[in-house]
């Protein structure tokens, strides 16, 4: 009998915009197999609420710059991180924000990118589960910029240093009952090989999915 909880990790294998999920799945599903076990698919329909309740985390790597998920999608995702369900977004995956009613439970929305770079990131909440033991690190990635939303109450757990100076690379809130955290790295697999980046990850899938 397999003990573990369950993730489920959304992405796009067909036709992704720029952020394939091979290559990513497999780490994803290595970094958690100790304590989840990843379903992977890229069918939008894994969102209604009869097909996303099982699961204990959603990880959204969605790549979808342009398309929208349907309303009846949208009210299955919300429902069940309103009751309980943890949604961890990395990277792209923050393309949920096509509906502004995840936008808003998000708590923030993509605006743009500078060319890709090695990045700074710096620890701005030592104390939160999902960043204990995490010092700084440096990345090569794609510096996201985002503009935050005037409703949620969201902790900003990382920033970058970029010529304007720090910029949020990550954050974390509950939304009703649920948990929900927004990772800026991913932006392809090397990424996912950093110790210190699949520590973070590791962390935000336990506290999204009730582990701590």
């Amino acid at each position: 009998m397999d003990h573990r909880k369950k993730a489920l990790l959304l992405g796009d294998y067909t036709h992704p915009d720029w952020h394939p999920l091979q290559g990513v799945d497999a780490e994803i599903s290595r970094i958690f197999h100790d304590i989840m076990t990843v379903q992977c698919s890229e069918n939008r329909n894994m969102l209604l609420q009869e097909n996303i309740t099982g699961f204990d985390v959603c990880i959204s790597y969605m790549d979808d710059w342009k398309g929208k998920v349907s309303p009846q999608q949208t009210a299955g995702l919300l429902s069940y991180v309103s009751n309980g369900g943890g949604l961890l977004i990395l990277h792209n995956g923050i393309t949920l924000q096509n509906r502004y009613e995840l936008k808003q439970m998000i708590g923030a929305k993509f605006l743009q990118h500078p060319p890709y770079a090695p990045l700074e990131f710096t620890v701005t909440a030592e104390s939160h589960p999902v960043t204990e033991g995490i010092t700084g690190f440096t990345l090569e990635e794609e510096p996201y910029q985002f503009e935050f939303g005037s409703f949620s109450e969201t902790k900003v757990l990382l920033e970058y240093q970029s010529e304007e100076g720090p910029k949020p690379a990550a954050w974390a809130h509950r939304y009703g009952l649920g948990r929900i955290v927004y990772l800026m790295p991913g932006h392809h697999v090397p990424t996912f090989a950093h110790e210190t980046y699949r520590k973070l990850i590791f962390q935000a899938g336990k506290w999204a999915a009730r582990y701590v």
